[in-house]
């Protein structure tokens, strides 16, 4: 069946049907009698079939009718839900947000403005995915994530990534190491110790080997973990050191482990916040994207050297 008739000509039906005039359904809906007369011979016209019983002195519905008022008052009232929902997601009512980072991002850049975002719209619910570096680029480029903090991207061409931080890499050991009182390290002295490393697939493993390359004397590596959690819980168990983001020795950790600047050569990551240059965010996503990247790209908040995007 081709549809001829529109939203209007439904809605003067169930206006006719409930109020079995078509003198004070044409009165509610501001339309002369002769205009809604044309509406209903219309939606008749277009099903094939008859609405209504009219006489000089009632208006009543016909069996089909009754079954399609049914129908029509469910269709308008989802009708109705679905507008009022895509309001509510552009008014920031309702909806979710999903974005996608590395673990010592939520620790330490997250907690603040979240805050503030939940605070302001307490309705929509934020689900953060904290993964390894390739696995929040591959949501966010596949579009489950709506954007990201990240430290790898700014090389592909299909993210946007615009800096927040630069951290230096440090040594990670027991507070009770003989090296731990030292103010900085270079990568020589280091040789010697037993060293705990994340897999070569890991992000921060090829930052590490790509910056050390062309050292003569590399530090050997006897234990692999997936994750820096992983590896600064043996590092914790005195098993061993571990070089590591700065921003990942802080949590927590602070009475059991120490981070000593690592130099010659000084290896750093930028984080930064990436999107995929063709998603358009939803509006909750683009608010808080918006508020993530005032809060963390303030003057003076990251730190020097932080490439452009």
């Amino acid at each position: 069946m081709r549809i001829n008739y529109d939203l209007h000509d439904l809605q003067a039906f169930v206006a006719v049907a409930e109020r079995a005039s078509f003198r004070q359904a044409a009165a509610d809906l501001f339309l002369s009698q002769s205009a809604l007369s044309r509406r209903i011979d219309k939606l008749e016209e277009s099903l094939g079939v008859k609405l209504f019983e009219r006489t000089t002195r009632r208006v009543q519905l016909t069996n089909v009718g009754q079954t399609f008022l049914g129908n029509v008052r469910t269709a308008l009232e989802g009708l109705e839900d679905a507008v009022l929902g895509v309001a509510d997601l552009a008014a920031h009512r309702t909806g979710t947000v999903t974005f996608a980072c590395v673990p010592s991002a939520v620790w330490h850049f997250l907690p603040e403005v979240l805050t503030a975002f939940s605070t302001r719209y307490p309705r929509i619910r934020v689900r953060i995915h904290d993964e390894s570096a390739q696995d929040v680029l591959n949501l966010v480029l596949t579009g489950e994530a709506d954007f990201g903090i990240n430290f790898t991207g700014a090389e592909n061409p299909e993210i946007v990534f615009e800096p927040i931080y630069v951290e230096n890499y440090v040594l990670a050991m027991r507070h009770d190491h003989p090296l731990a009182g030292r103010k900085e390290l270079g990568w020589k002295e280091t040789v010697g110790e037993r060293y705990i490393s994340v897999a070569k697939s890991s992000g921060n493993r090829s930052v590490i080997d790509a910056a050390l390359a062309g050292i003569e004397k590399h530090p050997l590596i006897f234990c692999e973990v997936n994750h820096v959690s992983g590896v600064l819980a043996l590092v914790e168990a005195g098993m061993g050191v571990a070089a590591v983001p700065g921003l990942s020795v802080l949590p927590g950790r602070q009475d059991s482990i120490v981070g000593v600047p690592l130099v010659n050569p000084t290896i750093s990551r930028t984080l930064g916040l990436i999107s995929k240059r063709t998603h358009s965010m939803p509006p909750a996503a683009r608010t808080l994207f918006g508020m993530l990247s005032d809060a963390l790209m303030k003057p003076g908040r990251a730190a020097p050297g932080a490439p452009a995007a």
